[in-house]
């Protein structure tokens, strides 16, 4: 994936000098799930993603733009009956979306295509009868490496881009008897907005 990395981004530096290519920085919101199974209730978990992105192969129609980000996910869920608890799971990954764009003119753009993703660390913040706190978790537990499809819209407003995005996990997260235990089949789904700015004068 570094490999994969780095060729794509040199790919954006060599070619940066095109007038219709974006590249910059971007951030935003993320609201995940893990949709675990035999819960009484769950909510999604609050996040964000940070990172870099550019285009390359860039035409006044079509684009291919890898991104790189720093990204959270997770889920929010609750037991109750003879024990009531709340967990929250807390996942961090460096994705790697790779993205077809789209271009609708100079004022929109449509995103689609697989990101794969490394989970950098896990903890879980609890609360109820068992007790509470928050407890990293052995990466051990979770497979090291998720993969999915993203698909969204781009609003271009000058060099600032605003969008909304979903990505679904196609890889079980879970690696170990006790991680599907409490988990199960769980896959990453998350929802994203966010704001880009265009560096690319």
């Amino acid at each position: 994936m570094a490999i994969l990395t780095v060729l794509l981004l040199s790919g954006v530096v060599v070619s940066s000098t095109a007038q219709d290519r974006r590249m910059g920085v971007k951030g935003g919101l993320n609201l995940s799930n893990l949709y675990v199974d035999d819960v009484d209730d769950e909510n999604a978990r609050v996040g964000f993603h940070v990172g870099v992105y550019g285009q390359i192969f860039s035409t006044e129609t079509f684009a291919i733009q890898p991104e790189l980000l720093y990204t959270t996910k997770g889920s929010e869920t609750e037991w109750s009956g003879v024990i009531d608890q709340t967990v929250k799971f807390n996942l961090n990954y460096l994705e790697l979306p790779i993205l077809a764009v789209f271009k609708l003119g100079d004022a929109a753009e449509i995103h689609v295509g697989p990101y794969f993703s490394y989970l950098l660390g896990a903890n879980i913040d609890t609360e109820g009868d068992l007790g509470g706190g928050t407890e990293d978790l052995d990466r051990d537990n979770f497979k090291s490496f998720d993969f999915g499809l993203t698909g969204g819209f781009g609003l271009n407003f000058g060099a600032v881009q605003v969008g909304a995005r979903y990505n679904y996990g196609l890889s079980e997260i879970a690696d170990s008897d006790a991680a599907e235990l409490l988990l199960g089949d769980s896959r990453n789904s998350c929802a994203q907005v966010y704001v880009a700015l265009n560096l690319n004068p």
